[in-house]
């Protein structure tokens, strides 16, 4: 029991309920009733002035990236055809006076991001997801500053600056003499885990070669494109490639090809 009375059970009860009460998620009667609660219990109370100040810390010192034109519009076009079809009107609680311009979004892009977040839960992890998670990851490295985490064409810069950032050693190559020299390197996170990205150069476009251990050994290349990029998977060696790309099709194969051979 608290100072106040009040059951463990119902702190805990009530606990559950702070961060949707912070966010105004809460219909008006729990709202009202989380009030109540905070004005009598006062571990409660402190426990919910403790998670509103992180919430604004972590507001403030957030940085937020504008979205690629290119990456909105995929998005948009992936989502318009679930947009398009009937649908019952979603349930979503909001405190007594509260609408969606309250929020910030109008109710489409509401009704959007839900869309977005239902096909995160209920759709396996496959490779054609991977693949556009790995597009994506391309598409946001293009933005100025991004790119690289170590900018060199020297291959014996670039994989030392990997050492006790990954938990292996990724391969690290140049073919600055067939075209396609090497820029600089980066680490990026997929498929639930930190990966090494490298950097190539093509004229003016840029290949991204993502490498993390996989168990396959020496195997086809996969290809495809995705949203006008141009993609291939391989395995060698005891690791896992993707190499992406907006070059010609023709120009990434013989890249890979290249990869493959030395």
């Amino acid at each position: 029991m608290t100072e106040a009375g009040m059951s463990d059970d119902r702190c805990a009860e009530m606990r559950l309920k702070l961060q949707a009460d912070l966010d105004g998620e809460l219909e008006a009667g729990d709202a009202a009733a989380v009030a109540a609660h905070m004005l009598a219990c006062p571990d409660c109370a402190s426990a919910r002035s403790d998670l509103s100040a992180l919430s604004a810390r972590l507001r403030s010192e957030l940085s937020y990236h504008a979205a690629p034109a290119r990456l909105r519009q995929a998005i948009e076009a992936r989502i318009a055809p679930a947009a398009a079809a009937p649908q019952p009107a979603p349930v979503i609680p909001l405190r007594a006076g509260r609408s969606w311009r309250d929020l910030g979004l109008p109710f489409g892009a509401g009704f959007a991001l839900a869309a977005c977040l239902a096909l995160a839960i209920v759709l396996p992890r496959g490779q054609g997801q991977l693949a556009d998670s790995i597009v994506a990851s391309h598409i946001r490295a293009l933005q100025p500053g991004h790119l690289m985490d170590v900018a060199s064409t020297d291959q014996h810069t670039v994989k030392p600056w990997f050492d006790g950032r990954l938990d292996f050693a990724p391969p690290v190559k140049d073919f600055a003499a067939e075209g396609f020299p090497l820029i600089g390197g980066r680490l990026d996170y997929l498929d639930g885990r930190p990966v090494a990205a490298l950097s190539y150069r093509r004229d003016k476009h840029i290949i991204d070669v993502y490498v993390w251990p996989g168990s396959a050994t020496l195997a086809a290349s996969a290809e495809g494109a995705i949203d006008g990029y141009n993609v291939e998977h391989w395995a060698q060696d005891g690791m896992v490639f993707w190499a992406v790309s907006d070059v010609e099709a023709s120009q990434l194969a013989e890249f890979v090809k290249l990869w493959v051979r030395r």
